[in-house]
């Protein structure tokens, strides 16, 4: 009987170690789950339920969690709970598609929405640009591209960091552009443009900023939107004017980037 007593008292012991070592996560439309806590990453929360602890490992948003309270006493609150009755904002737990954002205007084309994050969306791009006469003769007479054709190809990179969102959905957006034309000619032309900008809610966006090439500096005025693929690529679209030097150079660019911290 003691022998019996004994392995009771040790099974005991267990399912209280194990009741204890119960994390408890709070979700923000009032859910509470007892899980076990793997990891906390800056975007997502990731544990295994206790009463599955074999089972797979879950991931949600931390937009989504109001408060973890884990198995030493210890809490962490994420964000502030919702008046009792009010509408759930945070979004469902992770989707195939694109996560929604806690904002509550509309989104921006492969821009998901962390208030506190800054965001970046830089990738290569192709083009061309089309010289009028007076940046032609200059870049002729005073570059020295003698035999310069006036349609030029372009290939280059843009940096882009979006600096704020509002909660309508406007964004603030500062740009760098390095290309190189012309090598379809032989001719090495490189350009670099500085842009700042905004971003609207529908994802159209216009700038401007210095631009500098072998013709001098001037300013660049760039106006574009992108498109969205269903595997989260964005496809931006940009025209830019660069006017001066008795006329005007006008790029058409286009290319792909995807959103990253």
């Amino acid at each position: 009987m003691s022998l019996r007593l004994l392995f009771l008292s040790l099974a005991l012991l267990l399912a209280a170690g194990r009741a204890r070592a119960q994390d408890l996560l709070t979700k923000r439309n009032g859910d509470e789950v007892q899980v076990k806590i793997l990891e906390i990453t800056p975007l997502e929360v990731k544990f295994r339920r206790t009463d599955n602890p074999d089972g797979p490992l879950i991931s949600v948003y931390k937009t989504e969690v109001f408060m973890i309270r884990y198995a030493n006493g210890a809490k962490e609150v994420f964000g502030v709970a919702p008046a009792p009755g009010a509408p759930y904002l945070a979004g469902p737990p992770r989707p195939a598609a694109p996560a929604p954002t806690p904002h509550t205007g509309p989104d921006v084309p492969g821009d998901v929405v962390f208030p506190d994050e800054e965001v970046h969306l830089s990738g290569p791009r192709i083009g061309f640009t089309v010289l009028t006469a007076g940046p032609l003769n200059r870049g002729r007479q005073e570059a020295g591209y003698h035999d310069l054709n006036p349609f030029l190809t372009q290939f280059g990179w843009q940096f882009e960091t979006r600096l704020f969102r509002l909660p309508n959905g406007v964004s603030g957006l500062a740009e760098f552009v390095p290309l190189v034309g012309g090598l379809e000619q032989n001719k090495f032309i490189p350009s670099i443009s500085g842009i700042l900008g905004i971003r609207g809610p529908k994802g159209f966006e216009f700038g401007l900023g210095p631009n500098l090439t072998p013709l001098g500096a001037n300013i660049v005025l760039a106006l574009g939107t992108s498109f969205r693929s269903k595997s989260g690529l964005n496809f931006p679209v940009n025209l830019a004017v660069v006017p001066g030097n008795g006329g005007a150079r006008i790029s058409l660019l286009v290319g792909f980037n995807s959103r990253h911290r």
